[in-house]
């Protein structure tokens, strides 16, 4: 298998994958985290699947009270946290000290070079996504920005939460409103999608390429599982190509601009979904 996931053809159609498919579980034991590509540091090899598009870490993390990432290096890599549940106390090289809560994201453009520490902020367990992606340029500041989304914003609604630097609406200061600027071709979307409610996006276009990508994944919110899905069931629809997940599934997307991408949520509690244009 490649590096990262390529479609064959550009028929619109959906590639399923099961939560039972991502490694994780308890590396250390104050984690507990699921991962989508391969994570050879800490042996998940992900059947060889590293990226798809310009991603290249997508961890669901569960972060014991008190407990986190230590002072640590980055550099070359523009990084997401996503906020599910809980607190995480962030602290840095240049010197910034923030609690990112609940519906928060902070972006993290680690450019030339940062170090950073990660560590669940009070009481309760934290509940996160980090999802990291390649920069389209090199050598960049390093730079952070954080924004709030909530969830009244997010209901049965898409909400794109991280865009391209030159998007329209996006701005550059560290906190802000809008989606946060990222150095790389990828669009983030959010939506909490209540019971049987449901939810539409059309494909973007692309001034690169005829095919479209995206990759679709189901927050596990009813708890921690590495089995098959469980929880919120989800049907997603592109075209004839039509999938049903649970809380934990991803989808690989292929389609062309213009396709329209259709999510119901056939279940009786709340699911949150995040889609990455890619």
């Amino acid at each position: 298998m490649s590096n990262s996931k390529t479609a064959t053809t550009t028929v619109p159609r959906i590639e399923f994958r099961s939560n039972a498919e991502r490694g994780g579980g308890s590396p250390v034991h104050w984690l507990r985290a699921m991962w989508t590509f391969a994570v050879p540091a800490n042996g998940y090899y992900a059947g060889g699947l590293n990226g798809f598009g310009n991603l290249r870490v997508m961890a669901e993390d569960r972060i014991k009270p008190y407990n986190g990432f230590e002072l640590h290096g980055h550099r070359e890599f523009e990084i997401f946290t996503y906020v599910i549940r809980g607190e995480l106390e962030h602290k840095d090289s240049m010197g910034n000290v923030e609690i990112i809560k609940a519906g928060d994201i902070q972006l993290t453009s680690a450019g030339t070079g940062i170090r950073h520490s990660e560590v669940c902020h009070g009481p309760k367990e934290v509940h996160l996504m980090q999802i990291w992606t390649l920069p389209s340029q090199s050598g960049l500041t390093p730079k952070y920005y954080t924004r709030h989304f909530t969830d009244e914003e997010k209901a049965n609604n898409w909400v794109r939460v991280v865009a391209p630097v030159e998007s329209k609406g996006v701005t550059r200061e560290r906190e802000g409103t809008g989606p946060a600027p990222v150095y790389s071709d990828v669009s983030f979307w959010v939506t909490r999608l209540g019971a049987k409610a449901a939810v539409s996006r059309r494909l973007p276009a692309s001034a690169s390429r005829e095919e479209r990508k995206a990759y679709l994944q189901i927050i596990q919110r009813s708890g921690f599982n590495q089995g098959p899905g469980q929880g919120a069931t989800v049907s997603v629809q592109l075209g004839e190509s039509v999938v049903s997940m649970r809380e934990g599934d991803g989808a690989f997307i292929y389609g062309r601009e213009g396709d329209e991408l259709d999510v119901e949520n056939t279940s009786d509690i709340t699911a949150e979904i995040l889609l990455f244009d890619v």
